[in-house]
């Protein structure tokens, strides 16, 4: 009888240190962590361009879509502004135009005036040559040398006045200086035009909306926020001295308190390079008194690979991560392109 107590009490021992073991071994393969939060992409969304506000299109805890408008801002001014730059393109086009005739004038001007400068020189080599042989007075001879100087001097004045029109053109067409500053203007003008509408920029949720019709915005002032549903992720964060076994791509394990029993797929995206108190207001100054060794946490980013509909996920709620350090993605990405 005291034998087989004996024996009892022995296997139930092996049986707990078994259990103990097999504990500590799935702890370290399956590190897991209640202190984790999820987290999304939260636009905090700002006018583009000052003015009064026309229209709130949204509400507070309303889903918009990407691209669906938000609020918009008067765009009577900013059209304006946009008639009046294309005024300015089509006038810096004219402009332009009139120089380019001007050079093309100018440049036949200089042609006709290079021809009579070449008959003026013909005129007084044969001038020279009667005079030569006295079939011509020298006052005729005279006459013929005052002709060419005359038309060489108006070939150096039509050679001046190309260069100015060329100067005053610039470069032709559309590449031309105050034809792209006036195109530039219009850009700017349509652009602001086009901001007076302020779209979604993801599809999520509206939080803290306080805006309402006839309040008059500032640019980059934040009016609201738009949290992202598209992509979540989970900051968790662990001991230091589970770091060394976790690595991007492993596997991730998540479920969160608001829905008991749901599980998610996500993946390891990254470590932070620092602890969690590295870049606190009030980091600890070891240094300066009594020192008590703390174990520290880092963070981790978990991206969540379906996160559905079916169970709306809310930023900042808590979650219970479990990583899968027995995954080694990057090995198995080397062996793949070694296959390949």
């Amino acid at each position: 009888m005291r034998t087989s107590r004996i024996l009892i009490i022995g296997a139930f021992a092996a049986a707990a240190a078994a259990g103990a073991y097999a504990y500590v071994r799935h702890a370290e393969r399956y590190p897991s962590t209640d202190d984790a939060y999820l987290d999304a992409d939260v636009v905090h969304v700002a006018a583009q361009v000052p003015g009064p506000v026309i229209d709130v299109a949204t509400s507070n805890q309303a889903h918009v879509r990407k691209g669906d408008l938000l609020f918009a801002v008067d765009p009577q001014p900013y059209r304006l502004a946009v008639q009046e730059a294309e005024a300015q393109l089509a006038l810096a086009r004219q402009q332009v135009a009139e120089d380019a005739a001007a050079v093309d004038s100018a440049q036949a001007d200089l042609h006709n005036r290079e021809v009579l400068l070449a008959n003026a020189r013909l005129k007084l080599q044969r001038s020279h040559q009667l005079a030569r042989k006295a079939y011509l007075s020298k006052q005729s001879a005279d006459d013929a040398e005052a002709a060419y100087r005359s038309a060489e001097a108006m070939v150096t004045l039509a050679q001046a006045q190309l260069n100015e029109a060329r100067k005053r053109l610039g470069t032709a067409g559309e590449r031309n200086q105050r034809v792209r500053q006036a195109q530039a203007a219009l850009g700017r003008a349509q652009w602001n035009l086009d901001h007076a509408r302020v779209q979604a920029a993801c599809n999520g949720h509206i939080a803290q909306l306080t805006l309402q019709r006839g309040d008059t915005v500032s640019v980059g002032a934040p009016l609201f926020v738009l949290v992202c549903d598209d992509t979540y992720t989970v900051t968790a964060n662990y001991k230091e001295t589970e770091i060394a076994k976790i690595h991007p791509d492993q596997p991730v394990d998540v479920t969160v308190d608001m829905y008991p029993g749901v599980h998610f797929k996500g993946k390891v995206e990254s470590i932070n390079p620092a602890s969690g108190v590295a870049f606190s207001l009030l980091p600890p100054q070891n240094a300066t008194g009594n020192w008590v060794k703390v174990t520290q946490r880092v963070p981790v980013k978990i991206r969540l690979l379906d996160p559905g509909h079916a169970h709306p996920l809310r930023v900042g709620t808590s979650a219970v991560v479990t990583i899968d350090t027995t995954a080694h993605p990057d090995q198995d990405q080397t062996a793949n392109r070694i296959r390949e």
